[in-house]
C-alpha cells in the first residue's frame, strides 16, 4: 500500500514504530488495536515473562505488540479469526517464542485457574462482557492480585432513554452493549471479584475513531458521519482496569455432573 497513511501519532510512540502496511493488514475491527493497546498498557503492571491472555485478539496484532514491547508471553485467543493465519503472522513478526494463537470461546476457555498474570480485551469485551457472570468467570483465570483490562469503543455517558437523533441512522440493537466507564465499574465491582483501579475515557478519542474509519473503511459513511456529528458527546474510547480481590476465592466451574441412574416407576399405576 504505497499510498498508506503513516499512522504516526505522538500520543502513541510505541505504536508509531510499526509499519502502516503491517498495521492495516493486521486490522480486524473498527479500531487501531495498537493505539488502544498502548493506551491500556500504561496502567497495567506488565513485567517481562508474565503470562497474558489477549482475549478476542482478532489477527493478533495486539498480542505481537504486547510481546515485543513488554517481553510478556501472550496467549492470543479469538473465536472468529484463524489461529493458523495468526501463527504465520506471529512467526513473521519474530514472536513465535512468546505469542501462542488458539481458537476458543470466551465462556469456555481451556486454561487452569490462576494461570495468567494479566487479561486484556482490545475492542472486544462488549461482545460478551455485559453478561452478569462474565467478569466472575474470567477472574478465575487470574492469579491473586492479577489485572484485567479492557479498552475499546464505548460511551462517554450512558444513553438513558431514546437514542440521540444524530445517532439513529447508524445505531443498531447490538450497540446497546456499548457502555461508559462508570457502568463497567459498577458492573464489575458489584460481583466482589475485582476492584476497579482505572475507569476513564480517551481524550479526543472520537477523533481517532473517525480517523481510523476514514482509513480502513472510507465507504462506511454512516458511521463516520455519526461519529463526526456526535463529536465526543456520547461516542469515544473507554478503558477499564480491575485487580482481582485476593479475599474472594474463585471455584472451578462444574463441567461434568456425576450421574448414577436408577430406574424408577414412571406412573403411579406402575407401583
Amino acid at each position: 500500500m504505497s499510498d498508506a497513511p503513516d499512522l504516526i501519532d505522538p500520543n502513541f510512540p510505541k505504536a508509531s514504530k510499526y509499519h502502516p502496511d503491517w498495521i492495516l493488514a493486521s486490522a480486524s475491527g473498527g479500531a487501531n488495536s495498537l493505539w488502544l493497546t498502548e493506551w491500556l498498557a500504561r496502567d497495567l503492571d506488565l513485567k517481562p515473562g508474565m503470562r497474558v491472555l489477549d482475549l478476542g485478539c482478532g489477527r493478533a496484532a495486539s498480542s505481537i505488540f504486547l510481546h515485543r514491547e513488554f517481553e510478556v508471553q501472550v496467549w492470543a485467543v479469538d473465536l472468529w479469526f484463524s489461529p493458523s493465519e495468526n501463527l504465520q503472522r506471529v512467526n513473521d513478526a519474530g514472536a513465535g517464542q512468546g505469542v501462542f494463537p488458539l481458537r476458543a470461546e470466551a465462556g469456555s476457555l481451556p486454561f487452569p485457574s490462576g494461570f495468567f498474570d494479566v487479561i486484556v480485551c482490545v475492542d472486544s469485551f462488549s461482545y460478551f462482557g455485559t453478561d452478569d457472570t462474565a467478569i466472575t468467570k474470567l477472574s478465575r483465570f487470574l492469579k491473586p492480585g492479577g489485572q484485567i483490562g479492557i479498552v475499546g469503543a464505548g460511551l462517554m455517558k450512558e444513553i438513558e432513554n431514546d437514542v440521540p437523533s444524530h445517532l439513529k441512522t447508524w445505531w443498531e440493537p447490538e450497540l446497546w452493549s456499548l457502555h461508559s466507564p462508570g457502568w463497567w465499574k459498577r458492573h464489575w465491582e458489584r460481583t466482589g471479584c475485582v476492584d476497579v483501579e482505572t475507569a476513564d475515557t480517551m481524550e479526543e478519542g472520537w477523533r481517532l475513531w473517525k480517523q481510523w474509519h476514514e482509513i480502513i473503511a472510507p465507504d462506511n459513511r454512516v458511521e463516520i458521519q455519526a461519529v463526526q456529528e456526535d463529536a465526543g458527546r456520547f461516542l469515544g474510547y473507554v478503558r477499564v482496569i480491575g485487580r482481582t480481590n485476593e479475599d474472594v476465592r474463585m471455584e472451578d466451574p462444574m463441567v461434568n455432573i456425576p450421574s448414577d441412574y436408577e430406574q424408577k416407576p414412571l406412573l403411579r399405576t406402575d407401583d
